[in-house]
């Protein structure tokens, strides 16, 4: 087998996996369901990846590495880029790795963190706290994924397919694109918290 045909293999069992896994969850993907969808016999799955563990950390470090990507593309020219399905499959396998206990999920999310706080320094936006400040719209933006059952029941369509996940993404961007709080209100909150914290050990 030449070179070529062993990379496009590769790709090939890279790529069942991440939907594989993106479905069931690591422990329902087995090797032999993957190589199915693969076309690939389960050992050439295994001279490539070695294990299902090995074949699930190289789907995790591709798919983070994708999506850094388009974060530094984003960082860099400000410009929301072309959504394409390769990048809504992406966004689903990242949360479900990070909800199957993925080291390498988790590693994720904090490199989005910190090229989050890369991003927020270039604009306009004030905050007081800038890594809190990504942190939680990173979770507040994956928490959608996480709840996709509600969401899908809420909304009479699935969210995982192309009609539903648009509906859930258009509605995200409307809920970005103004404030729900007005300055009054958010001055209200702020001393609230104020408040709280100046409170904090008084019984």
């Amino acid at each position: 087998m030449s070179s070529n045909s062993d990379l496009t293999a590769r790709a090939r069992i890279r790529d069942a996996a991440i939907a594989l896994f993106t479905d069931r969850g690591i422990g329902g993907a087995t090797i032999r369901d993957i190589a199915q969808a693969a076309d690939v016999s389960s050992g050439l799955l295994r001279h490539h990846f070695g294990s299902k563990e090995g074949l699930r950390d190289a789907c995790d470090e591709w798919a983070m590495g994708q999506i850094a990507q388009l974060q530094m593309r984003f960082a860099d020219s400000q410009t929301i880029g072309p959504l394409t399905p390769e990048v809504m499959i992406l966004q689903q396998y990242l949360v479900r790795s990070l909800m199957d206990g993925s080291p390498r999920g988790s590693a994720m999310f904090l490199q989005a963190v910190e090229h989050g706080e890369q991003w927020l320094a270039s604009t306009h936006l004030e905050t007081s706290d800038r890594r809190a400040y990504v942190a939680v719209l990173g979770a507040m933006k994956m928490g959608m994924f996480l709840m996709g059952d509600q969401l899908t029941a809420a909304l009479g369509e699935d969210v995982r397919s192309r009609p539903g996940y648009l509906r859930m993404i258009r509605a995200s961007i409307e809920v970005f694109s103004q404030p729900l709080l007005t300055p009054e209100q958010t001055d209200q909150a702020f001393k609230a918290l104020d408040r709280f914290e100046s409170d904090e050990g008084v019984s």
